[in-house]
């Protein structure tokens, strides 16, 4: 089995993390969702403050809640995955709801047309900007990042199912359109960048193990597309952004990202890959021999899952990737019908993981 990058570092052999939805902490901590706790510099601390007690509490023998005594001035929602910043500096209403994460409404613009300029001059960045201003004039730092979503997720949400037509339509104006996106998210990351030293812990909390920071595209509504559309319309972005965002890694977490094996193997540096729930792991990594492979845990089935089933999920993963040395365990936006002790068998199965491969060496 080959080396992880030597771009890419992992704190811990096997990193594992987990995210909980905001109905989760809805139902169980009595943490509400409405904007205030996005854009109030102080809620922002009191909400982070609260989630990292909440998971200490329950997970702390873990390494969960390590900063349950900071007053840490998250910039972003790093607990959640939120993904709705660029889409709503692009024009989208966004409606925020005490149990959910907010949601974007699809713009249905009429046409291709896009101002890079508009976006870092709306009201949403701006609200952003002055969001980050204040917490370091209070705290004298901002930690954490921005989940920025992926560049035709954003293209959804702007056009709605339209741009599935743009794409066969007019091809070349749908492609600048999609390239456009990709330097408004460029110049956003950068500047999120430039002020906390991350770019995705709130796309995947996964990477906060990893070294450098992860540049994770999210690419969650590729599934919908073919391999042969992707490489026309968007692989260039990937190609471009593993050159100049080292680690670059790509966040799938639709069911089938074994499908897209050979096209990722086109992109020169892949440092990580977030592989949904149902791919086809032993797949990647014969393609992808050398990118960390992030397991993601299905936090459906893990509502009625036994222990017993949980454990052999997680070892027949991990086995599948080729061990422990190039592969990671999360499971995201489990909501509160997922029992505790099945939370407390991913982190347990994963220990005794580390300590099997630490008898083996």
């Amino acid at each position: 089995m080959s080396e992880l990058s030597p771009t890419l570092r992992a704190n811990m052999i096997l990193p594992v993390d987990i995210v909980l939805s905001p109905s989760w902490w809805h139902d169980h901590e009595g943490m509400s969702f409405e904007e205030d706790f996005y854009y109030n510099p102080l809620r922002r601390v009191e909400a982070e403050k609260q989630m990292e007690e909440a998971l200490y509490k329950r997970w702390g023998r873990f390494g969960l809640g390590a900063d349950k005594d900071e007053n840490r001035p998250e910039l972003g929602p790093v607990h959640l995955a939120a993904g709705f910043m660029i889409s709503e500096m692009l024009g989208c209403e966004v409606r925020y709801n005490a149990d959910t994460a907010p949601e974007v409404v699809p713009a249905r613009k009429k046409d291709l047309s896009l101002d890079v300029e508009a976006a870092f001059d709306s009201e949403a960045f701006q609200r952003f900007a002055r969001l980050a201003e204040a917490l370091k004039q209070r705290h004298g730092y901002v930690s954490g990042d921005a989940n920025w979503g992926g560049t035709l997720n954003i293209a959804l949400d702007l056009r709605g199912e339209a741009f599935f037509l743009d794409m066969y339509d007019t091809p070349h104006e749908a492609k600048d359109y999609l390239g456009k996106i990709a330097a408004v998210t460029d110049r956003f990351v950068r500047w999120v960048e430039e002020q906390t030293e991350t770019t995705s812990i709130t796309v995947n909390r996964s990477v906060r193990h990893l070294s450098p920071p992860v540049f994770l595209h999210a690419e969650c509504s590729h599934t919908m597309i073919s391999c042969e559309a992707y490489e026309n319309f968007l692989l260039d972005i990937d190609v471009n952004w593993s050159k100049t965002h080292r680690a670059f890694g790509i966040h799938y977490c639709g069911r089938d990202p074994h499908r897209y094996a050979e096209s990722f193997r086109k992109i020169p540096h892949l440092d990580f890959l977030d592989v949904g729930w149902g791919g086809d792991v032993r797949d990647l990594r014969a393609r992808l021999p050398k990118t960390f492979l992030n397991l993601r845990l299905s936090p459906v089935e893990l509502v009625h899952q036994k222990r017993s089933e949980v454990e052999e999920t997680i070892r027949r993963l991990v086995k599948d990737s080729g061990g422990p040395r190039l592969t990671g365990v999360c499971c995201i936006n489990m909501d509160a019908n997922v029992p505790d002790e099945n939370i407390t068998a991913i982190f347990e199965t994963v220990e005794e993981l580390r300590k099997d491969r630490a008898s083996a060496a």
